[in-house]
């Protein structure tokens, strides 16, 4: 398949940032991340999602974790500096971001926002993110990414390792 350059591409390319294409195959509907995660053959702990929220002061904000994480929101509001932080409701995102559920980048919305990404993303060799197009992804280096979006990590994730259904 011939790669197709999206605006997130065009924005590397300008930068001069280095990163690598993937496509999977997709129908109308986007997939979630652990699925794309699997087409292209990744750990699902290398490849994050974008989410957005809008904290207390009305302030939207980027979070990106990865595809089978959570997003806690307490976390959350705690790296953004909020009360509180609630995700948008899934069509709020084109026109506030310019990209569709299971498309959406944290790189080249139409409006930059404070960009959060997991803490994780510090230990990781690359990382995947969508391309701004569903069926694509690139790969880069977290510096170049953290770089590129002008993003800082924090701890972002439930910890789910400590939830017990117990009595």
């Amino acid at each position: 398949m011939a790669e197709q350059k999206t605006n997130v591409m065009r924005i590397l390319e300008k930068k001069k940032i280095s990163y690598q294409a993937h496509s999977y195959p997709h129908g109308k509907e986007p997939v979630d991340g652990a699925t794309v995660a699997r087409l292209l053959g990744q750990d699902p702990q290398q490849v994050y999602k974008t989410l957005v929220a809008q904290g207390h002061s009305k302030n939207y904000y980027v979070f990106v974790i990865p595809v089978e994480d959570t997003l806690d929101l307490k976390k959350a509001a705690k790296a953004a500096g909020e009360k509180s932080v609630e995700m948008i409701h899934v069509s709020e995102l084109p026109a506030l971001t310019g990209y569709v559920r299971g498309g959406c980048s944290p790189i080249g919305m139409k409006k930059r926002f404070a960009t959060f990404f997991d803490s994780g993303v510090e230990r990781l060799g690359t990382v995947m993110v969508s391309a701004g197009k569903i069926g694509w992804q690139i790969e880069l280096s977290p510096s170049a990414l953290l770089e590129v979006t002008g993003g800082k990590t924090a701890p972002l994730t439930a910890d789910v390792s400590h939830s017990c259904l117990c009595k």
